[in-house]
């Protein structure tokens, strides 16, 4: 059963998981690069996220994978790029389960796709990840819609 959400703090699918948390009393946290950078500026500290020693997003994202139990990558379009690519690379490296729900190709199963995943792994910190606000624009929506269909439990 999950106990917490964590993710990057960016905005899209990070923030939109972060938001999701707090609103539900889930607990939150994660990684964020050092000066608390996002591309809306300072990442506000509301969000429970620990700054890591480099400004280089991608440390935030191998840690972040790294302290969860697993991964699930939100994405629109059925490729990943850039960071999301690199989670994915990231769960390999460290031998963490990982889940890639494409909006275009699992719309409507995602909630149930998501939810196996959880239970199989036995998932209590869930990493979430996907893109930022600008190359997704829908991403946020994706990201809070799938998971107002899970169960969380405390």
């Amino acid at each position: 059963m999950v106990e917490q959400i964590i993710s990057g703090g960016q905005t899209g699918a990070d923030r939109a998981a972060l938001d999701f948390a707090i609103g539900r009393g889930i607990g939150h946290g994660g990684w964020c690069p050092q000066g608390r950078a996002a591309e809306d500026g300072v990442i506000d500290r509301g969000y429970r996220l620990s700054e890591t020693p480099d400004s280089d997003p991608s440390q935030r994202t191998e840690w972040n994978v790294r302290d969860s139990d697993g991964t699930v990558i939100f994405s629109v379009h059925p490729i990943l790029t850039g960071g999301s690519k690199k989670t994915a690379e990231f769960a390999e490296k460290f031998q963490k389960p990982w889940l890639h729900l494409c909006h275009k190709r699992d719309g409507d199963t995602a909630a149930e796709k998501l939810s196996a995943f959880l239970a199989e792994h036995r998932i209590k910190t869930l990493n979430v990840a996907g893109p930022r606000q600008s190359e997704e624009p829908e991403i946020g929506e994706f990201v809070t819609q799938t998971l107002m269909k899970i169960q969380f439990g405390r």
